[in-house]
């Protein structure tokens, strides 16, 4: 069984590998189209534990890509610091291995200060990883509603500028938008401790989608983004629909814009590494 694999679709946009740690999510996210893609209730994906022989798998594929020139994102199924990971740890355990086998890194995560507690080990990959949070609602009823069990906006922001104060680089992926206001609202607040940005647009909410004004919201996050000066993208969906390509550079269209350095490629030494 592949662990590692690369992403097609929408999914490509953010990142080139990616690895699922674990089989659902107990965040609870009412946006989520997940459960359908797995054929699964709503309440069996939040139901989420380690996939089968976890560890195992993923030791065997990082063999095959030991020292990767592409980066791989933990995760596209579940999330890398769900409620679960506090019991099981899987994600301080896949992130030694990456790191024994320098492979760089990219979280993507609704966990908030969760992530601290892998610190020390963001600290030992340096600049061959990058940690991010998504943002959807700055208002607390709201994330609440719509974001049942994962950490407040407010604490994502607050484990991003705890990062950045350990020298760790951090990014942000602004998606779903379910409201331009809120979103635009979190974005003031995360940028000063942003290292990149990813904007994308809201789907498989068509009632919600068609009263939004994508040309509006695409503007006024170029404008914002442009004036703080952090690099971001724009991801292909929202440039569609929004009419904006003409306002954008070639940077900012690039779904490979983010950057994660890889390990310096030399000759694989095999050693024991602990894991438990």
């Amino acid at each position: 069984m592949s662990i590692i694999y690369e992403p097609k679709g929408r999914a490509r946009e953010y990142a080139p590998l990616a690895a699922n740690l674990y089989t659902g999510c107990s965040h609870g996210c009412k946006y989520c189209y997940v459960p359908k893609i797995l054929e699964k209730s709503p309440e069996e994906y939040r139901k989420a534990e380690p996939r089968q022989n976890i560890l195992e798998e993923l030791e065997n594929d990082c063999k095959k890509y030991y020292a990767s020139e592409k980066y791989v994102q933990l995760c596209f199924v579940g999330d890398p610091y769900d409620l679960v990971d506090q019991e099981f740890e899987i994600t301080r355990l896949a992130l030694k291995l990456f790191l024994k086998y320098k492979i760089p890194v990219s979280i993507l995560t609704k966990g908030g200060s969760r992530v601290l507690r892998d610190i020390d080990i963001f600290e030992q990959f340096g600049e061959h990883i990058i940690v991010g949070q998504t943002f959807t609602f700055w208002d607390k009823e709201k994330s609440v509603k719509w974001e049942p069990y994962a950490s407040l906006q407010q604490d994502r922001i607050h484990a991003l500028r705890i990062l950045k104060q350990n020298g760790i680089r951090t990014w942000a992926s602004f998606e779903p938008v379910i409201e331009p206001e809120e979103t635009l609202k979190i974005m003031e607040h995360a940028l000063p401790y942003l290292d990149y940005i990813k904007v994308g647009k809201l789907n498989h909410f068509e009632e919600i989608e068609n009263k939004i004004d994508w040309h509006k919201f695409a503007i006024d996050v170029i404008r914002l983004l442009n004036e703080s000066g952090k690099p971001f993208y724009l991801k292909k969906d929202l440039r569609e629909i929004a009419g904006v390509d003409n306002m954008l550079t070639p940077e900012q269209k690039d779904p490979d814009g983010m950057k994660v350095k890889p390990f310096s490629h030399h000759k694989f030494e095999e050693k024991k590494l602990t894991l438990f």
